[in-house]
């Protein structure tokens, strides 16, 4: 070979996304200049020429550093010149060659090249690597069916493993670069372990190919099956006169369709879906998918509406019948009926019934139905997380339905029922979305006028249905959709208002469902009395219904025992003998006057409670210590109401620097209940105040207010319910923040009437109701006498002989209600 290439000096062709390999015969297409040249050139010369592949085919006039230095050294075999410019030449690799030197770059491209000859020793080790190689190249093109099966006798006949590698790599299926690789690697045994690599690749990929191919393949087969059994099956029936059921259905809905009522836009689609359904084989998945849409088109009360009898004197009667008390709210809602009659549409505000469990919100939903003659449905979205359980899915999805809103007025049967959206409080959101933002639509009078469900795809007319909502509490609701309802509050039941429910209501109810007759029972009004104050402690009266509830069966047991005849009497002292021991102790009050002992009032979802706050002192250096699961909020009212007290030690006749050997522990009982909210800072510092003089706190007083470093009392929430939670307990006197008495009228008569109700615009006019002093007079003198340091606030004043001796008041500790 060496002698056939003068001076070892050959021309050069770069070639285009293609490696040539020794022994391989291979037709180009030449249409570079350079590269014409160079085949003129060789042909002339021995016809040996370079072929070396560019590293980067997009460059058109490649230099040195743009082709690779390994090649192979070919000779041309025939030149064909075309018609239109390029000549067509085939070429032959020899042997590996790799460029030494570029000798000319001008008119074209001549190298000075060194052949790389491969080592021709067999070993065992190779022969068996060559044996793997041939197997795998079998499989490899039985699986690829792209190269020719000759291939494997030609391969097979091999002996040479440089030569059995050259073969093999030709045919392969790989990148430029890993052919290159290959090119480059002299030794057999190394190439020949890399070749058998990309075919086991390949075959793995191949063999994927074929599952899908085959997975394919069946489907079709199954599908052209289905369609051929079906027509056969079509046939048939016909030929034996059966009716086509299909077809009944069909027409059956286009009937339904005309007599139906509906707006043009959803005539439109619903005929639409009808013509496609027709085109349809009735077995295929997208039929039912169609049929169950035009089915909900079709069973949708579009225009039906019920007519309205909005009588206000009706009204009122089913409203005092349903529901005992709740004057405001009953008044609220004749209010919008009368307006509903007078304007004849119901565009307006939408109604939100806000109150703690069991005072009667879902019932009087039922009741404004009764009062307007509409049907009434109920939407439960406590949980709801998902925006398509409002909105419905879109019919792409598997099972789709509509959302809530179209079911209930499916069930309903009519476009304007009364629709409680009940717990509308209790909607959460994930990734799924946002429902409550799904509901702005719906309680916008200004656009649900035009509501789109993503099932339906249409426009569907809420406007004439009349929304209610129920909540029981308002924190939890987004901003906007407050924006859109109004607020009615529906505040817990008095002692009296209990007792009256109870015995017009709850009674005659679970006596009717339990089988029996007023004259099997009674209740007198003393176990009622006792089932309220210590059986039950809520703001509404579902326990109070549940507690009757157990009576009725046990009379019920004993009825049945006894005869027909027999009657149960159930008093306030035989009450214990059916229900067992009280749950409740009557009020949360203190028995007596205690040191660090103050009760408190706090409002929670139920209604007002009433918690104590204990506070005791301890030798120290002046630590505070919180607990009871308070929350930021209320740790924070804690510390505020022990800064009050270190700023007023002289005027309190406490040492100046009193906090520096002991330490105070707050703590609230209950501990496992979360407690939180500013309005227990005058309660804090009353016990704060107690626990350090030693001065008790009255136990017929309980008390509400926020509390600033200066001492005053800011205003709080819930007066009502703390009020009612108060007069519950047994309390005397109530301290509130000035500010809060225009919220009196909200209290109940009955309880103002228990109650003594006292406005405090500073601590110090709390402690002075609060401790229990020996003067009155004496203590605002001493409030008065704030430059006098040695003068101790309470040293004259007489403690109430219950409050026990020094070391005892030390333990005592004090209640605060949040």
């Amino acid at each position: 070979m060496k002698s056939s290439v003068k001076n070892n000096t050959v021309p050069l062709l770069a070639l285009r996304e293609l490696v040539v390999f020794p022994q391989q015969v291979v037709p180009l297409f030449v249409g570079r200049e350079k590269s014409v040249r160079a085949i003129e050139e060789a042909q002339k010369e021995n016809k040996y020429i370079m072929l070396a592949a560019q590293k980067d085919a997009r460059t058109s006039n490649p230099g040195p550093d743009d082709i690779y230095r390994v090649g192979t050294l070919g000779e041309v075999v025939q030149l064909i010149r075309l018609a239109d410019g390029p000549i067509k030449v085939l070429v032959e690799g020899k042997t590996r060659a790799e460029i030494k030197e570029y000798v000319q770059e001008e008119d074209y491209m001549v190298v000075e090249v060194e052949e790389l000859v491969p080592s021709t020793e067999v070993s065992t080790e190779l022969k068996a690597l060559m044996r793997s190689v041939n197997s795998t190249f079998e499989s490899y093109v039985k699986l690829g069916k792209k190269v020719n099966p000759e291939m494997i006798m030609q391969v097979n006949a091999i002996e040479d493993p440089s030569r059995l590698a050259d073969a093999i790599v030709v045919q392969l299926n790989i990148k430029l670069e890993d052919k290159q690789d290959l090119l480059e690697t002299l030794d057999p045994k190394e190439r020949l372990e890399k070749i058998l690599g990309h075919m086991k690749s390949e075959i793995e990929i191949l063999q994927v190919e074929k599952r899908i191919r085959s997975r394919v393949k069946k489907q079709m087969e199954k599908t052209q099956k289905e369609y051929y059994l079906n027509e056969q099956m079509r046939a048939i029936q016909k030929e034996l006169g059966e009716k086509d059921d299909f077809r009944n259905e069909i027409q059956e809905l286009e009937d339904k369709l005309k007599a139906k009522d509906m707006p043009e836009e959803a005539r439109e689609k619903t005929e639409k879906e009808i013509r496609k359904l027709k085109m349809m084989s009735p077995m295929s998945a997208e039929a039912t998918v169609v049929r169950n849409y035009v089915d909900w088109m079709l069973a949708l009360p579009w225009n039906e509406m019920s007519e309205d009898h909005i009588d206000i004197e009706k009204a009122r009667e089913i409203l005092e019948a349903d529901h005992y008390g709740l004057q405001k709210v009953k008044e609220r809602i004749l209010e919008y009926l009368a307006v509903q009659k007078l304007v004849g549409s119901i565009k307006g505000p939408i109604l939100c019934l806000v109150g703690p469990p069991g005072v009667g919100k879902t019932s009087l939903g039922r009741s404004v139905a009764r009062a307007t003659g509409r049907e009434f449905v109920r939407v439960a979205l406590g949980g709801v997380r998902d925006e398509a359980e409002i909105r419905g899915h879109r019919r792409t999805y598997i099972g789709a339905l509509p959302g809530k809103i179209i079911q209930s007025l499916k069930k309903a049967g009519k476009s304007n029922p009364v629709f409680l959206l009940d717990e509308v409080d209790k909607m959460s959101t994930d990734f799924r979305g946002d429902p409550s933002s799904a509901l702005l639509e719906v309680l916008d009078p200004e656009q649900n006028d035009s509501f789109n469900d993503h099932y339906l795809d249409c426009d569907y007319d809420l406007s004439k249905v009349m929304f209610i909502t129920t909540a029981n509490t308002l924190h939890s609701i987004p901003q906007p959709l407050m924006d859109r309802m109004e607020i009615l509050r529906l505040s817990g039941y008095t002692e009296l208002e209990k007792l009256a429910i109870a015995k017009k209501y709850l009674f005659p109810k679970q006596v009717k469902e339990n089988g029996l007759s007023p004259e099997n029972v009674e209740i007198e009004d003393g176990a009622y009395i006792e089932l309220i104050r210590r059986y039950t402690r809520e703001a509404g009266v579902r326990n109070l219904e549940r507690a009757i509830a157990t009576l009725c069966r046990k009379g019920a047991v004993e009825v049945v025992e006894h005869g027909k005849d027999h009657k149960v009497v159930f008093t306030a002292e035989n009450i214990i003998k059916y229900l067992g021991q009280p749950k409740f102790r009557f009020g949360t009050s203190e028995e007596q006057n205690q040191v660090g002992t103050t009760t408190g009032l706090a409002w929670t979802e139920k209604g007002g409670e009433l918690l104590i706050i204990e506070t005791t002192v301890l030798p120290g250096k002046g630590r505070l210590q919180i607990t009871g699961k308070l929350g930021d909020v209320m740790q924070e009212s804690a510390r505020a109401a022990l800064s009050y007290v270190r700023s007023r030690a002289e005027l309190l006749g406490l040492p100046r620097y009193f906090y520096d050997k002991v330490d105070l522990h707050v703590h609230v009982p209950e501990g496992a209940i979360p407690k939180d909210g500013p309005s227990a800072g005058i309660t804090m510092a009353t016990s704060i105040v107690s626990a350090l003089t030693g001065i008790p706190v009255d136990k017929e007083v309980a008390m509400t207010g926020e509390i600033t470093l200066r001492g005053n009392v800011l205003p709080i929430g819930g007066l009502k319910e703390k009020a009612l939670a108060a007069h519950r307990g047994g309390i005397k006197r109530v301290i509130f923040p000035k500010e809060n008495e225009n919220d009196i009228e909200e209290i109940p008569a009955t309880v103002r009437k228990d109650l003594e109700l006292i406005p405090a615009t500073h601590v110090d006019e709390v402690l002075f109701e609060a401790l229990v002093c020996g003067s009155a007079e004496e203590f605002r003198q001493l409030i008065d006498r704030k430059n006098m340091r040695d003068e101790m606030l309470f040293s004259d004043m007489k403690v109430d002989s219950s409050s026990g001796d020094s070391s005892e008041k030390e333990d005592q500790v004090g209640i605060v209600t949040h």
